[in-house]
Parts: structure tokens; sequence; C-alpha cells
């Protein structure tokens, strides 16, 4: 992608299974609280690939409760609190990423994220990090009045960091992220290590570009070997 690498002046990720693996904290959440309600744990492979669905879809699939129950506000809360027990304690960057955040150092590209994770959870998870170079823009759903698929995430993050959509790429693991990016006329790739579900189908996602591996991510974006 030399076209690509030439004109780049920023790349925003998404967080949770684009930049981040935080899967197996939220596999401890689900099974805890299911625990607690005298059910059996349930298949990792399953809460993975759920992770990008936020606490909402977790609460569902940990007690098969849906979101009319009386009861369901105070079990997504309940599973919030436990997400905030485990918080930053084994999640980490994805394989290649801490190398690509160098290489953008090096070149003076700019990065950020555009997450739908409230910032309650997404500075605490940040700061256990400790990313060097630091994401010169951070965007929350707090931050804006829609959140992905709507792209003001994304032409928020480019005012931060003082760049074109048209010169930027957005990666995420989920349709909303490459909605958004699309809407917001960034090249957009596709995440597809992330956490995909099994009736998920990133072909018709209109991606630009699809990684299978994180680690090619600095191949498709800097053209390095």
């Amino acid at each position: 992608m030399r076209e690509l690498s030439e004109k780049l002046q920023a790349v925003i990720f998404d967080l949770d299974g684009t930049l981040v693996d935080t899967a197996d904290e939220f596999v401890v959440v689900v099974q805890a609280l299911r625990a607690e309600h005298g059910r059996e744990p349930l298949p990792v492979q399953l809460i993975r690939s759920n992770v990008s669905n936020g606490a909402r879809a977790l609460t569902t699939l940990a007690l098969d409760l849906p979101e009319s129950a009386p009861e369901f506000e105070n079990k997504r809360l309940r599973l919030l609190e436990l997400y905030s027990e485990v918080l930053g304690t084994v999640a980490s960057l994805y394989p290649g990423i801490q190398e690509l955040l160098d290489a953008f150092s090096a070149r003076d590209i700019r990065w950020g994220i555009a997450t739908n994770k409230p910032r309650a959870y997404t500075e605490p998870l940040l700061a256990a990090l400790e990313l060097s170079p630091a994401p010169g823009s951070v965007v929350c759903p707090d931050d804006v009045t829609d959140r992905k698929p709507h792209p003001e995430s994304l032409y928020l993050n480019c005012r931060h960091l003082d760049c074109s959509p048209a010169n930027s790429v957005y990666i995420g693991d989920h349709q909303r992220d490459i909605e958004a990016g699309r809407r917001a006329g960034m090249v957009t790739i596709a995440a597809t290590y992330g956490y995909i579900e099994d009736h998920d189908d990133p072909d018709s996602w209109g991606a630009n570009l699809q990684a299978d591996c994180s680690s090619k991510l600095q191949t498709l974006l800097l053209g390095d070997k």
C-alpha cells in the first residue's frame, strides 16, 4: 500500500479487539456473574467473540436475560462492578502493536483511539497499559452525541490530531467500526483478528483492507516488511 503510506497523516484504532486484547478480563467477569447465579461456565470463545458488543450484550449472554427484563439494569451494573475489579489486570496490546506505534513516532504519524467504551473504563485501562507513544486523541461515547457507527467520534479524533479524514485510517473489529470509518471518508481496515462472532461476515462490511493478524498492520499501513 505505497500510496496509503505516502499520504498517511494519522491512524485511529478501535480499542477492545483491535488495539488491546481485553477479552480475558471479560471472560473472568462473565463467568463470575454466572457463578453468582449458580450457572455453569460458558465456553471461553463464545464470551470472547461477544466482547465488542458491550456490557449489555455480555449481561444478556451471561444470564440469558433480555434487556426488557425488570432486573436487567441491576445485573448490568453488577457486571460492570465485577469488571472494575479486574480492569487492566491482564489486558495487553496485540502482537506487533507496540512496534507499530514506535514506527508511527519515528515517521511523525499521529494516532488515536475511537471507542464505544465509556471513559470511566477507558482511562483506567489506558493508564494500566502505559502506552508510549501516548495517543494524541482518545474519544469515548461520553464525548459525542452519537456513538459509532455514526462518524462523529472520528471527526472529533481528526480535529484533535489536526489531520484530514481523507488522509487517515480507521481500524476496527466490528461492522459498526467500518461503517463509521467509511461515513467519515477514511480508509478502513477490518481487524479480523479481533472479536468476530460466528455469524459475522467481514467480507460484507466494505472495508478497504483486512488484517487477519495484528502483526500485519505495519505492512498494510507503512509498507514495511
